[in-house]
């Protein structure tokens, strides 16, 4: 009796740990659309928004949780609309002073940090800045 233990357990963690595989394997990573990254200022801002290519959005501030949920419809095409007009360009070098917010922004493999943001950058970073204010809450 004791022979076909020491046989049949092995294979039968064998065929447990093959089975399971499959079902790991159809979990797909998210894939993210876009990062965006407020950093700075005297408040020590550290805000972080990325959108998944789903619709879903990943929001943390430097201080609470961190809060997923998924965008509206609306929500949704407002940001494609404003992505068709994004350009990221180059990185700014940092201003002399004190109190500045850097904006890293990355897109379509693209990244670039600014101090000023350009005028395609400004609706895309806006409407994150209100979805952050809107979903995103301490507990």
């Amino acid at each position: 009796m004791r022979i076909w233990r020491i046989v049949l357990l092995p294979v039968l963690l064998l065929a447990l740990s093959t089975s399971m595989v499959p079902a790991q394997a159809a979990v797909a990573p998210k894939k993210v659309l876009l990062d965006l990254r407020e950093q700075g200022g005297f408040a020590g801002l550290n805000d972080r928004v990325i959108v998944y290519g789903n619709g879903c959005v990943r929001l943390s501030r430097r201080t609470g949780p961190t809060i997923d949920k998924c965008l509206t419809a609306k929500e949704k095409r407002t940001l494609r609309g404003h992505l068709k007009k994004l350009k990221v360009g180059r990185s700014e070098g940092p201003p002399q002073g004190a109190d500045f917010i850097k904006y890293t922004l990355a897109y379509d493999k693209r990244r670039a940090s600014r101090y000023t943001l350009p005028t395609t950058w400004t609706p895309v970073v806006r409407h994150l800045e209100k979805i952050m204010t809107k979903y995103w809450a301490p507990d």
